[in-house]
């Protein structure tokens, strides 16, 4: 006998109120998680309507007393029903509760009380309103003058009306009673401010390669080929207008879009640029906005009000009921991976709820992420490539200063003697300059200045980690030795735990260069609901020469003024405790050196590193991706990591120091078997690389295979374990799949 797991109402509060009904033999093999159903509901057996949420062959209640599902609703599919297939889907890909993708997946949080403006009108003929001030005028000046302005206006919003004349509500309120005027309510939308002031443009004319790949893709549209399609083009290639392109081909079509954007900052420079080709049909949702404005937003999409939603990856759930195309700018990012439970990747939900809806999606980036490369190299993703910026700008000239010759030259500066001469020149013609501080894994390593290695795992192709009791440790075998006091390779007593911030670069450069205005983007300087814009905006408004940030000054940006890019120290996040570290700093330093030279001058970049060979920085330097790839696919090969192999994380948290560690050994000794039988690889558990967060211990496991199912199965055997130990239930147990990070 089957049993359906069944909420009755979708709303945000009644998604942990779940019913249990027994499935008729009937509709056994129609009902799937989403169905819409009709239901006995309540002491009254009222029919109702619900929504399977999960689907068991089993009880905890009396089999008697569980009332069976009367009908399935054989209604066209409804944003609800779908919603509820891919919380499904995320649940069993990614681990946690239901209740918990349900959650994910309906981002509004809990209605919000709608905004409303008031609007004031006669409520009786102009004669009328007329003798009443010069009956009253002269004893009531201030109901005069409403009238008056009535009867010279049919309507006046009431806002204006006592801003404007200086009347109160009271004397407002006073002639209604009175019967001579009337207090009209509508309920108006709350759009966020920049959206507001927006104007809107001509769209820009495609080259022959943007043309070709828009043809191919609305071909494929017309005729319903729903795709995936990888999009690589390098930085200033034209991504954007093909996707705009893209939108009008699916809009014309009846459909609905959702861009992805992996950065807050990247929202006003985005937004605008699609509020300018679509108007008003483009809206955005953001953590910054007001709980009443995303919820505005919500509803709007709800209704049909909009065609194109953007922003982060929470915005993969706009409620579009004709949903055609979803688009992921950046895709590389790690931000569209989520740290909440459920841990999903926006990417490969993007992918699912495409499926579920007939839609197709568009991946883009000048560096793609290995995983979708690799996709498109085995044929399950379609292939597109814009090799060249747009019109006749080039790519800019890059120059690779090793660090450590100019520690031998005595300059010990955070600035080589090459980008010190090139900010200088770009001071005198008045070009601006962004130096970027690739911040990613810093002083999580310890590396040496003269020779510049960093001290690494014998055992595993990881750095190791510095530990707060003096040690390094790796975190993928365990292998840990004391902090040196000289260079294991060199001998040289020029090393330490290595690491630099946006604010000693900024004093640095206004000691060197007092004569520049200097911009810092950081999180202090961009807290606030506008932060990010309000700097962006300075900068482009050339109030400023020189721009210091970390990655989000690199990302998407488009300023044309700017013709120098300085990268402080590439090494960094080349020596986190992580496999992916090649990758980001290859993705990063291409990101930054592409916003360089985007207007009419020509572009320079310098990047500063104690590893000039590194193939990284090599093939990031000549923006070479397929030399990149290449080179760290024979790693991920040789090692197991995705995406050839698979891994998944499991992480423990604890009160106690020992607890979650014992609790992952209890885990490891239990399913060891069956890891052996499937061929899966357990490392750990071990400490995590920050072993503490608010007085929580951290402890961490991983499990290596080279077939996702197998991990996945493995993940639903160790869920159902723990689930059926009660001492177990103190130690709080999270699974990613994947991780983007190393714990």
């Amino acid at each position: 006998m089957m049993y359906a797991d069944v909420i009755v109402d979708i709303s945000l509060e009644k998604l942990d109120h779940v019913f249990q009904y027994r499935i008729p033999s009937t509709l056994e093999k129609s009902i799937v998680v989403g169905s819409q159903i009709l239901i006995p509901f309540g002491k009254g057996n009222r029919r109702m309507r619900g929504y399977v949420v999960g689907l068991s062959d089993h009880t905890e209640y009396p089999v008697e007393k569980i009332k069976a599902i009367l009908q399935l609703l054989n209604r066209s599919t409804t944003i609800e029903s779908r919603m509820i297939a891919l919380a499904w889907w995320m649940r069993k890909q990614y681990g946690g509760t239901m209740s918990q993708a349900l959650r994910t997946v309906i981002p509004v949080k809990q209605k919000v009380k709608g905004k409303e403006k008031r609007f004031l009108s006669l409520a009786v003929e102009k004669d009328v309103a007329s003798a009443y001030i010069v009956q009253h005028g002269k004893r009531s000046k201030a109901k005069a003058k409403v009238l008056g302005e009535l009867l010279e206006k049919r309507r006046v919003p009431m806002e204006w009306m006592t801003e404007n004349l200086g009347v109160s509500s009271s004397v407002i309120n006073g002639l209604k009673e009175e019967g001579l005027i009337l207090i009209e309510s509508e309920g108006i939308y709350r759009i966020p401010s920049f959206l507001a002031k927006g104007e809107r443009g001509e769209g820009h004319r495609l080259s022959l390669q943007q043309q070709e790949i828009v043809d191919d893709f609305g071909d494929a549209y017309q005729q319903g080929i729903q795709r995936v399609c990888l999009l690589h083009g390098v930085t200033g290639s034209g991504k954007t207008e093909v996707y705009m392109e893209l939108i009008r081909i699916v809009i014309a079509q009846g459909k609905q879009a959702i861009v992805l954007i992996p950065e807050i900052a990247l929202t006003y420079q985005t937004v605008m640029r699609f509020y300018r080709g679509f108007g008003n049909r483009v809206s955005i949702m953001n953590s910054r906005m007001s709980q009443g404005e995303r919820y505005d937003q919500y509803e709007r999409a709800k209704r049909g009000e909009i065609d194109i939603m953007i922003g982060p990856r929470s915005a993969l759930f706009t409620p579009f009921q004709e949903l055609g195309l979803i688009i992921i700018d950046e895709e590389h990012e790690t931000t569209y991976k989520s740290d909440t439970i459920p841990k999903y990747h926006a990417r490969e939900t993007a992918v699912e709820l495409a499926r579920l809806a007939n839609a197709s999606v568009v991946l883009g980036s000048a560096t793609p992420s290995l995983e979708s490369f690799y996709l498109a190299k085995q044929g399950e993703y379609h292939y597109y490539e814009l090799p060249e910026r747009i019109g006749t700008r080039h790519l800019p000239s890059v120059e690779v200063v090793d660090l450590r010759e100019e520690l031998k030259a005595g300059n010990k500066s955070m600035f080589s003697r090459a980008l010190k001469e090139k900010i200088e020149w770009r001071l005198k013609k008045r070009q601006q300059t962004i130096l970027f501080i690739n911040r990613r894994g810093y002083a999580g390593f310890v590396s040496c200045r003269a020779c510049g290695k960093a001290v690494g795992c014998p055992h595993c192709d990881v750095t190791l980690t510095v530990h707060n009791n003096g040690t390094l440790r790796c975190h993928y075998c365990g292998y840990t030795i004391s902090i040196p006091k000289r260079c294991p390779i060199c001998s040289s007593s020029y090393i330490a735990a290595f690491g630099t911030g946006t604010q000693k670069v900024e004093e640095a450069v206004k000691r060197e260069f007092p004569q520049a205005r200097v911009l810092r983007m950081d999180a202090d300087t961009t807290s606030g609901k506008d932060g990010h814009q309000k700097v962006l905006s300075v900068f482009a408004k050339q109030e400023a020469d020189i721009l210091i940030g970390t990655q989000m000054i690199v990302k998407g940006h488009d300023f044309p003024h700017v013709t120098l890019v300085g990268v402080i120290a590439a090494d960094l996040s080349l020596f986190s405790n992580d496999y992916h570290s090649s990758e980001r700093t290859f993705e990063l330093l291409v990101q930054a050196a592409g916003r360089a030279g985007r207007g009419e001058e020509a572009g320079e970049v310098v990047i500063q590193t104690y590893n000039p060979e590194h193939y990284s920085i090599v093939t990031a330097a000549k923006q070479d991706y397929q030399a990149f790839y290449e080179q760290e696919i024979l790693y991920r090969r040789l090692l197991s990591y995705p995406p050839v192999g698979q891994i998944m994380a499991i992480l423990a948290m604890a009160k106690e120091e020992k607890e979650g560690e014992n609790l992952l050994e209890q885990l490891k000794e239990e399913m060891q078997e069956s890891c052996m039988m499937m061929g899966i690889m357990v490392v750990g558990p071990t400490s995590a690389s920050v072993g503490k967060i608010q007085d929580v211990y951290r402890s961490v496991m991983y499990l290596k295979n080279s077939r996702i199912a197998d991990i996945l199965k493995m993940k639903e055997k160790m869920e159902e374990y723990l689930n059926t130990k009660e001492e177990l239930k103190e130690v709080q147990v999270q699974f990613d799949v994947n991780p983007v990070h190393i714990y």
